[in-house]
């Protein structure tokens, strides 16, 4: 269900996609000389997938102003990543440790989620599409004033998953959409993801609705009706089969060039 890749020569859309910043220190092996400085990274498997689905990434470091950024590109991907800040969203602030996010990609980092937030709202201003993948529906649903669960207790169903990527996830983890929804229309009535998160939606932003449950009930999949906006809770470009979310990020925006 994915777009397909575009003809030879044709247009095909730019689909910006988020990612951290570290310090090269990091890297074992690397030129001590080099270690002071800092490198953006970003998930191949997005780049990978979203050109086979006939889109052309585009990575986007902090330093790029969000406004800027939506007259060139035709839909975002806020991708997964750390917790965003609970300054944010209202959550408890003693869980934030006084590490720089660039020596612990694993901590907070207060540059990435201001630059997805104005990102997001940026993009939804000019309509453009956006995809929240894990923290990236997170941030969709902070952007709209909406809150989180902090961690989510223990249920029958395991949302933090011990298995590496790629992988389809566990039968445990069935998610059920709403009928009508762009989610069921991409998914059909339910499907088995995988999962690796702690937090979760809470109350949705404004305008949000939930479209997609797991069996205890908590949130997998949020949508802005009227728009062409979808969050997933689950990881789609780690997914191994293809997964529909990548294609329709890039076919919505393939109708706005």
């Amino acid at each position: 269900m994915t777009a397909g890749k575009a003809a030879p020569g044709a247009i095909r859309p730019l689909i910006g996609l988020t990612g951290r910043r570290f310090r090269l220190g990091l890297v074992d092996g690397l030129d001590k000389r080099y270690g002071h400085l800092f490198a953006d990274s970003f998930m191949s498997d997005f780049s990978d997938r979203i050109d086979r689905a006939g889109g052309i990434p585009v990575n986007l470091p902090y330093d790029a102003d969000p406004e800027a950024l939506c007259h060139w590109l035709s839909g975002v991907v806020i991708t997964g990543g750390q917790d965003v800040h609970p300054a944010y969203w209202g959550g408890d602030l003693s869980v934030v440790r006084d590490v720089d996010p660039r020596d612990d990609p694993t901590v907070h980092d207060t540059g990435r989620d201001e630059f997805e937030i104005a990102l997001v709202r940026a993009a939804l201003a000019r309509n453009i599409p956006v995809l929240g993948v894990c923290r990236g529906m997170q941030v969709l649903n902070i952007a709209l004033g909406g809150t989180l669960i902090a961690d989510l207790p223990p249920s029958s169903v395991g949302h933090l998953s011990a298995a590496p990527p790629l992988t389809d996830g566990d039968g445990d983890h069935k998610v059920t959409f709403e009928p009508g929804s762009t989610a069921e229309r991409l998914f059909g009535a339910s499907a088995v993801t995988n999962s690796w998160h702690h937090q979760a939606v809470d109350r949705c932003g404004t305008g949000l609705v939930v479209t997609g449950r797991a069996g205890d009930g908590v949130v997998e999949a949020v949508e802005l009706p009227g728009s062409p906006v979808l969050g997933v809770q689950w990881h789609p470009e780690w997914m191994e089969r293809d997964d529909p979310a990548l294609g329709w990020v890039v076919a919505e925006a393939g109708k706005r060039l």
